[in-house]
């Protein structure tokens, strides 16, 4: 299996369980300690396993919770640490998300996670010439 294939596959694996509801799989994807950490699209940091895995039980248990598809997954690998950036796609909206893993045994566990709205580059007409502008 290639170097970057396992946290590639436990990445998806995260987003099967959000996308299937199953809060046993989420919760067996994080990391089992206090180090763990996450910033949820407008929330402030959660820090600690009991409040980032109950942010997980109550979203996965809203049965409003948007859809999400992961897009573009890349995987850089330091020892025993690993995250992966990606697109979230958000009921059709995208997000830059970084998904932060410890190696723990033979598998990846998550430690952060991370997800926020990209800047939109819009382009203005100037003296005849385009710049763009960060909204």
């Amino acid at each position: 299996m290639a170097k970057d294939s396992k946290v590639i596959a436990a990445n998806a694996a995260f987003y099967a369980a959000f996308s299937t509801g199953d809060f046993d799989e989420m919760k067996r994807m994080w990391a089992d300690d206090d180090a763990i950490s996450c910033i949820h699209p407008g929330w402030p940091a959660i820090v600690g396993h009991a409040t980032v895995i109950g942010s997980w039980r109550d979203i996965l248990q809203n049965p409003e919770r948007p859809q999400i598809v992961c897009a573009e997954p890349q995987a850089i690998i330091d020892g025993d640490s690993a995250r992966v950036l990606c697109i979230e796609i958000v009921d059709g909206t995208a997000l830059a998300a970084a998904n932060h893993f410890r190696r723990v045994g033979d598998g990846w566990r998550l430690v952060h996670h991370q997800s926020s709205p990209i800047a939109q580059i819009v382009e203005q007409a100037e003296d005849d010439r385009a710049s763009h502008r960060v909204h």
